[in-house]
């Protein structure tokens, strides 16, 4: 063999030994809706699970905008277009599933002390009818903040915040002891499951028109024409406004209004107080979750499922708490020095542990517009909500039964 082939032949093969690597390193694509501050500490979590896992798997991100994010993945991700992973609330989970062909199940992959790793309603969120479809990435719950300047100490029962926020009430000038959407049947949730009513029974009974909704309205009533102490025609906007201008001494809103409130603006956060009119239940918050998925037609589940465990662990969780702002999902981190010393943190992780996850049936989507219309309808009293939720229930059954023909 002549010295020129030989040459030839090294260089191919070093060629190929250099190559090699880029060729054969799978490539997994993940969506989410990540912007700002959230957005840039995913992206440094991505980066690290890149570096650690450098020639093998290499993760690239797509940030989707929110408005547009659940449809494409319901018209994309069945065809086989796209995520390997993307990150979601439970809300839309029973539909993709009942839908087929969107999400993996993903029992396969867990072990004890992977399911242990998780504040336990977060994880609720991500079972279906038995299986586990995700892990949780992190939750967001309603809670109390409240104007230090105007409130010494927070109320610790619905009595308490009746007293306070009537004391602090001057609806002529348009200060108000307390604002929240409570026409949004999200944040009326927190009422709601309190006084025992919901959504949905024991079967997936429909129970929108219980009497546990109807005493949860009535109290709200109360507060609005009786103790005056609530805006009215409450809107994001104005409970903002209210809040920043010290004319809203107290809301009730989630880890989205921190991003609202004005610099100068001394506030606190406590846990929603205890219904007085419930026999001292406590105030039960829907807790929404992120969800990490693997797509079902994803060919390198289990490359995906890697990051999916990597993304939910520790290392993770500190640098989307920390640097993202997020309320992971993960229990222990909560115990590391800098995040248990983060007031805010502190407050949604005690909070959460009175909150209950929503709903994540694929009949869920037929219940929001008849409960919103309950709401208007009652708040406005066009209707007693007996009336209303009766009504409610009704319309939402129609909608489900078409559903499943």
């Amino acid at each position: 063999m002549s010295k020129t082939i030989c040459r030839a032949a090294l260089i191919l093969s070093l060629g190929w030994a250099l190559a090699a690597p880029a060729w054969t390193q799978t490539k997994l694509v993940v969506w989410h809706a990540y912007r700002g501050g959230e957005k840039e500490a995913f992206e440094k979590v991505i980066a690290q699970f890149n570096a650690a896992h450098a020639g093998k798997v290499v993760v690239e991100s797509l940030a989707v905008p929110y408005d547009a994010f659940a449809d494409k993945i319901t018209a994309a991700v069945p065809r086989g277009k796209g995520a390997d992973v993307f990150i979601y609330a439970q809300d839309r989970l029973g539909g993709w599933v009942e839908g087929g062909n969107t999400i993996e199940p993903i029992d396969f992959f867990l072990d004890d002390a992977t399911l242990a790793r998780f504040l336990p309603s977060t994880l609720e969120a991500m079972t279906y009818q038995g299986a586990i479809y995700g892990l949780p990435l992190n939750f967001k719950v309603v809670t109390l903040f409240y104007n230090k300047k105007l409130v010494k100490t927070p109320p610790k029962t619905t009595g308490e915040l009746a007293t306070i926020a009537k004391s602090l009430t001057k609806a002529d000038a348009g200060s108000f002891g307390l604002a929240y959407w409570y026409s949004d049947f999200y944040y009326h949730s927190a009422l709601m499951n309190g006084f025992g009513g919901g959504v949905f029974g024991e079967g997936r009974k429909l129970i929108l028109d219980s009497p546990g909704n109807v005493k949860s309205v009535e109290l709200l009533l109360k507060w609005i024409y009786d103790d005056k102490i609530l805006p009215a025609e409450p809107s994001t906007a104005l409970i903002t406004n209210l809040f920043n201008t010290g004319k809203a001494a107290m809301v009730f809103s989630g880890p989205w209004f921190l991003g609202e409130i004005a610099d100068g603006v001394d506030f606190g956060l406590a846990p929603l107080p205890a219904i007085d009119e419930a026999g001292g239940a406590p105030m039960k918050p829907w807790i929404t979750v992120e969800g990490v998925y693997i797509a079902q037609p994803s060919a390198h589940k289990d490359e995906a499922f890697e990051f999916v465990d990597y993304l939910t662990g520790l290392e993770a969780a500190r640098v989307m708490a920390l640097e993202g702002g997020q309320t992971p999902a993960n229990a222990a981190i909560y115990e590391d020095p800098e995040v248990a010393k983060n007031p805010v943190l502190a407050a949604f992780r005690a909070q959460v542990e009175k909150g209950v996850a929503m709903p994540n049936y694929a009949e869920m989507s037929m219940i929001w517009s008849p409960a919103t219309t309950a709401m208007n309808t009652s708040v406005k009293k066009n209707a007693p909500p007996a009336t209303a939720f009766k009504n409610a229930q009704e319309e939402a059954a129609k909608r489900i039964a078409s559903l499943r023909q």
